[in-house]
Formats: structure tokens, sequence, C-alpha cells
């Protein structure tokens, strides 16, 4: 067990940005994130919670004991990460740091030990089940009585190493309980060991007295086996349901190759690293920082950050970011931000935030499970107590099956395992789950409400017809018209710049225009004059009706003219473009069931488009965060239960109204975002998938709950009424467990 010696070396403020954020500067309170070994309950996180939130100076902690995670937010001026690291130890249980490669190293070392312990159990079994075979077989008079001492002894032999190597994690974790007063799910179980361990030795040692007349030795290594193949692979599972969030997790470099002041290339640790360093980044490696290429040209696999799934083209003067990896050649950048302010360190954050976090349901199950614990081991006391004057020898037994059988282990599982799965199926999808709570909610969801700018259409206009006077063709006026335009940022101009990109090589460029001269006026449009490959020019206005000196249409605030001095050329038709999958986003969540509107502050016409091109009955434009709110309101007071989708740059109030919320889009202020979920890549599929993998998600938590509470009111009665030998119920409970986990890991491979 660590000490808290090693501990005062993360005292240090500058390792404090490897496992932590600073939140108020002011207040010097600081969150970290460590990772906590030897949980295996809900009773083991509400111990560390308990233990971490009496250290003076820890303001909040929050444990979850299926993420193996905790987060604490504690001052600075009043203790330091040893002083409550410390705390953790004293309960009983190991702490490192998360992202710290010691934790890695930490759950291999548990893994390995956990896989040994359940080896020598399996071996042992099976040789004390050898050996007590002949006991099962034999006919009387068979066996004598020295064959049958041999038989017991040799089992009793078999059965030290099971007992004092594979059982050494339940005893260990008991004697943790008893030593601090707490009722933790591995102090009946390994009750029931020592007794019946106890109760068949005693057998073997004395044939003759009040235990002798059976052995136990078969019973025991047989469930203390089925135990820790339920716990061996219930660690398996739990390390691939959090695959993807460890993944992205744990994604940054340990140290990075940054250029010092006499040119030479120096390794530093990825803390050292400050803006305006150059660093040089081979292939294979990630990126230590958020920064500019200033050399090299390669691929970057940016999926886990953008949810972009194929590898994008970085070159000189294009952004790479922290967590990503360099697929290509060597890549020199110059570090634009670091640490917290990456946008990694952001996703990072709300991933941990997550992950520690507890559903309604699992803090049901955590305030149950001390209570249901000692109701465990007062049932089997009782149980004993109404056996002994009948049987002495089998109301330990009996005492033994209901403290194995009864222990809650499928029940604290049930909502966190299911959970876990769905937040990291999600993160390797691109959406970032900042509440696990908001998965309970969003499967109630009946209806989802979309801003438009931003959320059902990208940020750009794009050319969607155009009108023309006889004699010019569509491609001939583009071909004017993006002259001008190249003079220009506006939108529209760049519109009209993409539009006469997209002809055919032919019709772009055979005649060659190119822009003499320009002037924009600011609101109203450019002006300029036009030549041609042959020396022919031509003097163009291209802007707003009035401003080209024609009649304006009903349609004017999406229409941009073209005129000469003859008057009108051309009529081009703008509208923002729709989202690639915006319609198939909206087929799923309709054949869902699931009701649709619109709310904007874009004009009636524009959203009265959309709403038509995607079938959406409900839709309102022209409206202020205040009329969305109002909107929102409204829908609630109704009894429906709403999610917002908006791209999070103005629409706060809105997002934090709704029962569930998210945002899109790769500018959203990840920090400060309001939203529950938070859509990283382009696309707007992933909010359909994510309220199908929800629902699916509550209805895998439901089974769950249904086969613990199910199996405890069949198994209960059968072990108080002597029906149930302890390897049943050893085999019962590590089943449950098991198939709880196993059924929660469905969702990771689930198809939306």
């Amino acid at each position: 067990m660590p000490t808290a010696d090693p501990f005062q070396l993360l005292d240090d403020p500058q390792e404090w940005s490897a496992f932590s954020r600073l939140i108020d500067a002011g207040a010097g309170l600081w969150e970290s994130q460590v990772v906590v070994g030897g949980m295996h309950c809900a009773a083991c996180s509400v111990t560390v919670e308990e233990a971490l939130r009496r250290v003076p100076g820890v303001q909040t902690a929050a444990v979850s004991a299926s993420g193996q995670r905790a987060t604490v937010q504690w001052r600075a001026g009043r203790v330091l990460p040893s002083g409550w690291m410390a705390a953790v130890v004293g309960s009983g249980y190991q702490v490192v740091p998360a992202n710290d490669a010691f934790a890695n190293t930490q759950r291999k070392a548990e893994n390995r030990a956990a896989l040994w312990r359940w080896l020598v159990a399996g071996l042992c079994m099976m040789q004390v089940m050898m050996y007590a075979y002949p006991a099962y077989t034999a006919r009387a008079g068979d066996l004598s009585a020295e064959m049958e001492a041999l038989l017991r002894w040799a089992s009793w032999v078999l059965t030290l190493p099971v007992v004092f190597f594979s059982c050494g994690g339940f005893f260990r974790s008991a004697w943790n309980d008893v030593i601090h007063r707490r009722i933790g799910m591995d102090l009946p179980v390994a009750l029931g060991i020592a007794v019946t361990f106890a109760v068949s030795t005693a057998g073997t040692f004395e044939p003759a007295g009040t235990f002798g007349r059976e052995v136990y030795f078969d019973s025991l290594t047989m469930f203390v086996f089925f135990l820790l193949s339920g716990r061996w692979l219930e660690l398996r599972l739990r390390a691939r349901t959090a695959g993807a969030l460890e993944a992205v997790m744990n994604r940054m470099p340990e140290g990075a190759e940054r250029q010092a002041a006499d040119g030479t290339w120096e390794r530093v640790a990825v803390r050292r690293i400050g803006v305006g360093d150059l660093l040089r980044v081979q292939s294979g490696q990630s990126f230590a920082a958020d920064g500019v290429v200033e050399q090299g040209a390669s691929s970057v696999d940016e999926a886990l950050l953008t949810g972009e799934s194929r590898p994008l083209r970085r070159e000189v003067g294009a952004e790479v970011l922290a967590g990503s990896f360099n697929l290509g050649a060597t890549l020199w950048v110059r570090v634009q931000r670091v640490a917290g302010n990456t946008r990694y360190a952001q996703i990072v954050a709300l991933m941990e935030a997550a992950s520690a976090t507890k559903p309604m349901l699992a803090l049901l199950a955590d305030r149950l499970a001390k209570p249901f614990l000692l109701g465990v081991m007062l049932s089997a006391a009782g149980a004993a107590l109404w056996w002994w004057d009948r049987d002495p020898e089998r109301a330990l037994m009996v005492a033994v099956s209901v403290l194995v059988v009864t222990c809650p282990c499928a029940l604290s599982l049930a909502t966190p395992a299911a959970m876990l799965a769905a937040a990291g199926r999600l993160a390797g999808g691109g959406v970032l789950v900042r509440r696990l709570q908001a998965l309970e909610e969003l499967a109630r969801v009946d209806t989802v409400v979309f801003d438009k700018t931003g959320t059902l259409s990208r940020d750009q206009l794009q050319v969607q017809g155009v009108q023309t006077r006889a004699g010019t063709s569509q491609a001939q006026a583009l071909v004017w018209a993006a002259a001008l335009a190249r003079h220009s940022m506006h939108p529209a101009s760049r519109a009209l710049v993409r539009a006469q990109g997209a002809l055919p090589s032919t019709a772009s460029t055979e005649s060659a225009w190119q822009c003499a001269e320009a002037t924009e006026v600011a609101g109203q449009g450019l002006m300029g004059s036009v030549v041609s490959g042959t020396g022919t020019t031509q003097a163009l206005r291209l802007g707003s009706a009035a401003f080209c000196g024609v009649a304006p249409t009903a349609d004017a605030d999406t229409e941009v003219m073209l005129s000469d001095a003859q008057g009108w050329i051309a009529t081009f038709s703008l509208e923002e473009a729709l989202r690639d999958d915006a319609q198939a986003c909206v087929d799923t969540l309709r054949a869902a069931g699931v009701d649709m509107q619109i709310l904007s502050g874009d004009s009636v016409h524009a959203v009265q488009r959309v709403a038509r091109t995607l079938g959406i009955a409900h839709a309102r434009g022209g409206c202020s965060p205040d009329d969305k709110l109002h909107a929102l309101r409204a829908l609630q007071a109704k009894g429906h239960s709403v999610a917002m989708v908006g791209d999070g740059l103005n629409d706060a109030p809105v997002l934090a109204g709704a029962q569930v919320s998210f945002a899109l889009g790769q500018a959203v202020p990840l920090a400060q975002a309001r939203s529950d979920f938070v859509v990283l890549g382009a696309e707007l599929m992933p909010v359909a998938q994510t309220l199908l993998l929800a629902r699916r998600t509550m209805s895998i938590v439901r089974q769950n709950l249904a086969w613990a509470l199910v199996y405890n009111a069949v198994c209960v009665p059968l072990a108080v009424a002597g029906m149930l030998p302890a390897w049943a119920a050893g085999l019962g409970m590590a089943g449950s467990s098991l198939l709880v986990v196993g059924n929660a890991l469905r969702l990771s491979r689930a198809a939306s």
C-alpha cells in the first residue's frame, strides 16, 4: 500500500497542471482528477468520498466506483495534494494522479494480480474436487476412516493457498472496513470464506466433533473461484466500457522536443512547454500543445477530438490540436496554447467531470448500499440462529450462503456500468457527455428544438439559383460576378466565388475575365471593371437591388444583383447551406416519435424555407434569446420534455433552460458551455444517434435493475431455507455481477 511520502512530490505547484486545473485564481480553487484503486462497489465510493470531504480545504469530492476515478476540488491555501491523497490511502485505497503513467501501471498490476489469484484458485479447486469426488460417489464401507481422513487433510492443504493467497483481496478489504468501522461489500464475502474454512478445518482436526460430519473445502474453493472469475472478468469489462474515455484522456505525450535558445533540440516535460516555443513532432507522435505549423506538411488524426474520422491535411499556416496524432512527415509547430487553455484540455475536463458524476439511480444505489449490507449481516445472523438448534453445522453454512448470495454488487453496478459504456461509445463518435444524468433525461425527451444558423445550416451561404437577361448565360454571369466578388470578404461574395469555382473548367475560364479595379460600398455592394483576355472591358455593379439600380423583389434579403450600363444582368438567389446530414437527422428523430421545432433569430422567410425543406411543421423566426426561452417554457408547461440543439454562442439561456441541451460546432467555448452534450464534429446526425443510444441505455439499466431485484428475490429465500449451497451462492453472486456488466457492454458496440 502506498504511503503519503511519495505524494509530497505533488505539492510542487509546477506539478499540479499534470492532473489539476485552476477553477478560481482569486480563491486558489483547484480541481484535480485521480485514479482510485481497490474500489469494487458503491459502498467503496461512498467511503472514499466521506474520507475526502473530512479533509479541511477540500470543497467537494465525487467518486465513481465504476470509472475508478475521483474529482476533488480543493483550496491551495488550506490543503495540498499530499494531504487529501493521504486521506484516501488512510481509508484503505490506493490513489494516483489521473493521466499519470503510473495509473496505467497500477491498473495493469491489479489485473495481473487478479489473474494470478484466479489461476491459483482454479488449480486448487480442481484438485480439491478430485479428492472430494470419492465422498460423493462411495457407498457405505468403500472408504475407511483413514482414507477419508487422508482425503480431508489433502483438501485442507490445497485450500490453504486459496484462503491465504487468492482470498487476500477480500480479507484486506474486509479488515479495512473493520478498523474504519464501516461495512463494505467484501466484508460479508470475507466472513463467509472465514466461517466455511473454520468449520471445515474443525471437522478435519476433530472428525468426531460437532462439525466433523462433513467438510466444505470443495464448496469453499469453488465459490472462491467463481467470485474471482467474476471479479477478474469485471475488471476486463470495465476497462473495455471505459475504453473510449481513456483513449481520449490519455492521448497527451509525456514529453516533447523543443528548440533551445542555441538552436539545438531538447526533450522536455509537457508542463514545461510555453507559448511561443517551437516543437518538432515526428511521425507517429501526438501534439503536446495547440499551435500553428511553421514547417513541413503531413496528415493528422483528430478523430477523437473533432469527430472527423478521416486524416486531415496540415501544411504551413494550419492549426494543429494537442492530443491529435501526426501520421506523416515531421512537422515544426509554433505553440499558441498550452495546458488548460488547449482544446484537448477543455475536452478532457468535460469528460472527467462526466465520468465522476452519478446519475440519480446510481446515487440511490449508493445511499442504499450500506443499509442493505447491514441488512445482509443481520439476515445471515438471524438465519444462523434459527438453524442452530436443529443443526449447528448447517446453521453456519446457511449463514455463509446468505452472506454471499445477497451481496448487492449487481445492484450497485446496474446503472453506472451502462452509463459509462454509453458515454464511452459517444466519446468515440465525437460526442462528449458533460452529465451522465443527462442520458436519463434524454431518454424521456419527446420534443427537439433546433436553432437554425450554425445548427441546421452551416455558417456560409450558397448560390441556389441564377436568373439572367436574354443573351447572357448563367456561367458568364457567375464569371463576371466572381471577378468582382474576389475583392470582398462578405459571405455573399464568398458564395459567388465558390459557385464559380464549381463550374466546369471550360465554362469558368474560357473568357478569362479579371477585375481591373473594384470599390466596395459598405452594406450595399461592389462596383468596378472587369477585363477579358482579349481586352474587352465591362463596368459592373454587384450587390443590392437599389445599389444596382434595379427593382427589388420579395426575396431581396436573399438575392444579389448584377448590372451594367444597360441595366439588370443577373439575379443570384442565395441561402444558407443546410448541413449534409440535416435531413437524415430529422428523419431519424421523426421515426423515433420525436416532435421537432425551429426557433431562430434569423428572418421569418429564411426560417420557413428551411422548415419546408426539412419537413418541420413548427418554426419561428425573428426570435430573441428571451423569445426562445419563453417558447421553451411554454412547451414544458404543456408537459413536454425538451432537448435544445444550438451552436452555444448566443443560446445560453435556452440551453440552460431545456431538460437536455446539445452544443454543436468547434467554435463552442467548451469550458463555459452550458450544454449537457457537446458535438465536436461538423455533423448533426450524432444528435439523433445520442437520443437513440440514451433510450437504449435506459432500457439496459432497467434490465439490469430488474435482474438484480429478481435474483435477490429468488435466491435469498433459498439461502435462508438452506437450499442453496455455498458454491452455488458464489456462482450466483459472480454470475449476477458479470451479467450486469456484460449486458452494459452491449452499449459500446450497439448500432445506433
